[in-house]
């Protein structure tokens, strides 16, 4: 938790916005350099209303939920204010961060400056993080059932070299993250010393000791975390994992709901193009560069380009406006509200504790 007022203004500075987001229009101008034609924009003008409603729709209900969730999880110690606050600025330390760094660290930050104590705040975020996990471990069997091997992009879309590799990044991940979410829940739930005790063994492994810090705060804060959440109530965990589910599944469902606005879907391939997002979340997750910016854009044709033809770029750059740029923005005008808020409640609480010498 080494972070500070100073270091927090750094993760929320113009340069973090400008970043990212020129890296990825950058991309996009490049794309629609090579590939525009006249037709696409009256390919824009005959959207369809409904659909695009429906997509803006699909777009609250992922961000009611993220606050909700974090409100409920919190046992309601944040406002609905406060959580909305919480919410938009931990989407956009994922946005301005690396995917591979993610905003966690920050969001438990942001809970302890709105007074929750920091064990409450890393059980917290703990607790979304392994939901987030479980959501895709469930779901990943559900799609190969309905999909089967198309859930990966065909070899003439992008290669045979390409589809071999996703085909094996997808399965790697999805065992280590099957992996991460069981041993997190069983080291939150049942048994927080035994998994303590393999991560400080594990940090003196040769190849691991690189991160040995990192596993011995990771080890450290299993147990805190565990303290906080062994005594919640079935309630608890139903309301979390409900809102996570509406969560996860708005969020994939977004791109389907984007498409079909602009060419006719039947609900086989809805539910493609939502097991395909799964997929592109991963290569996401795999990039170095802030909020995967450049490698979303590039990405982006190669798992939804056969719905869309000639205009698949215009529709990247609506997806990403509406799920990345839009919360840069709104990062960057909730943070200076935010931050006047908590960090002058912290100085006024540190003048009150100093008591004056004669």
């Amino acid at each position: 938790m080494a972070l500070n007022e100073q270091k927090l203004q750094e993760q929320f500075s113009l340069r973090k916005v400008l970043l990212p987001m020129l890296l990825g229009l950058g991309i996009v101008a490049y794309m629609l350099y090579r590939n525009y034609e006249p037709a696409q924009l009256q390919i824009l003008r005959q959207a369809s209303p409904l659909w695009l409603a429906i997509t803006l729709l699909v777009l609250f209900i992922r961000d009611f939920g993220y606050v909700y969730r974090i409100r409920s999880v919190t046992d309601q110690a944040l406002s609905w204010r406060q959580s909305f606050s919480v919410i938009m600025l931990w989407e956009f330390a994922s946005c301005a961060l690396p995917s591979v760094v993610g905003g966690s660290t920050v969001a438990a930050f942001m809970l302890m400056k709105e007074r929750i104590p920091l064990g409450k705040s890393i059980a917290q975020v703990m607790v979304t993080a392994m939901l987030d996990n479980l959501y895709f471990v469930v779901s990943v069997p559900v799609v190969l059932v309905m999909v089967g091997h198309r859930v990966v992009p065909a070899a003439d879309a992008v290669g045979e070299a390409i589809q071999a590799g996703l085909t094996t990044a997808f399965a790697v991940s999805y065992l280590l993250v099957t992996v991460y979410a069981f041993l997190m829940a069983y080291a939150l739930l049942l048994n927080p010393r035994a998994v303590k005790r393999l991560l400080l063994r594990l940090s003196r492994s040769g190849w691991l000791r690189r991160w040995r810090l990192i596993l011995f705060n990771q080890a450290n804060e299993l147990l805190i975390a565990s303290q906080h959440l062994r005594r919640k109530g079935a309630g608890y965990w139903w309301r979390a994992g409900i809102s996570t589910a509406f969560v996860w599944t708005a969020r994939y469902a977004i791109i389907g709901c984007l498409i079909a606005a602009f060419t006719h879907l039947d609900l086989q391939e809805h539910i493609l193009l939502f097991s395909r997002n799964l997929i592109y979340k991963i290569v996401l997750m795999m990039s170095v560069t802030p909020g995967a910016a450049g490698v979303a854009e590039i990405a982006f044709p190669a798992f939804f380009g056969m719905f869309l033809g000639g205009f698949t770029t215009i529709i990247v750059l609506l997806y990403r406006l509406l799920t990345y740029y839009l919360y840069l923005l709104m990062g960057a005008l909730v943070f200076p509200r935010w931050a006047s808020r908590v960090f002058s409640q912290s100085r006024t609480k540190a003048d009150q504790a100093v008591v004056p010498v004669d």
